[in-house]
């Protein structure tokens, strides 16, 4: 190795800080799409024309755009965007995290509002019927009976939505982010090491992704409580 034991680990810390505002980016990200998109699968659900119109939209050109250009968009005309909106006596200064963590937010709910969609249709109709005849109230009747029956259903799919944004909130230092990515391309382009410092950012993701299966099967066991088993 071409550089000082201090340069070292100056250059491993820089990526320690970078690797804290990749997860703060990803959980940040996830949280929101997931809110968002919970709300936006419940409200589309809606029969108004309107409504799935605007939905029909909003996710056509989302899912056929890539994540990147979403990032870039807000990233270099945010500023203009919202100018648009609210006058151009408006100034905001959009930042790279600011930028990533809305395009995440963006993208990923319309995935996570299809999600629920299909988690509803999966749902049997006489769920909704029991309510109805018990005179459960809309609200009480999502919060206690349908929505766990639709975290249990839409857990599969919620799980490959995390690995993926986990996988895409690297995109967002090419707006110039200081995260992860970044700060281990800086520090192998400055010690003609980068075998040594991608990989070990390859670790990161590596570990991450695995520590997501045994989190993902507490959750699934979780939900699962209640539900008779079935014997052969």
């Amino acid at each position: 190795m071409n550089i000082s034991t201090a340069d070292f680990w100056g250059y491993v810390g820089q990526m320690l800080d970078g690797a804290v505002v990749t997860i703060q980016l990803f959980m940040s990200g996830f949280t929101l799409a997931l809110v968002f998109g919970v709300a936006i699968g419940i409200i589309t659900l809606s029969r108004n024309i309107v409504i799935q119109a605007v939905w029909r939209v909003y996710a056509s050109i989302i899912m056929g755009v890539p994540s990147l250009l979403i990032i870039f968009l807000l990233y270099y005309g945010g500023s203009a965007m919202l100018r648009g909106l609210f006058g151009n006596n408006l100034y905001v200064d959009v930042t790279p995290f600011g930028a990533g963590l809305a395009a995440l937010t963006i993208v990923y709910a319309a995935y996570v509002a299809e999600l629920v969609h299909g988690a509803v249709r999966n749902l049997p109709r006489g769920q909704f019927e029991a309510c109805a005849a018990l005179a459960i109230r809309p609200v009480s009747a999502w919060r206690h009976v349908i929505m766990p029956q639709l975290a249990r259903l839409a857990l599969p799919g919620l799980v490959n939505i995390w690995l993926i944004v986990l996988k895409d909130t690297p995109l967002v230092s090419l707006a110039g982010l200081n995260d992860l990515v970044a700060n281990a391309k800086i520090a192998a382009g400055a010690t003609k090491e980068p075998f040594v410092f991608f990989i070990a950012a390859s670790l990161f993701f590596v570990v991450a992704s695995a520590l997501t299966m045994p989190l993902s099967n507490w959750l699934e066991r979780r939900f699962a409580r209640g539900l008779q088993r079935v014997k052969a």
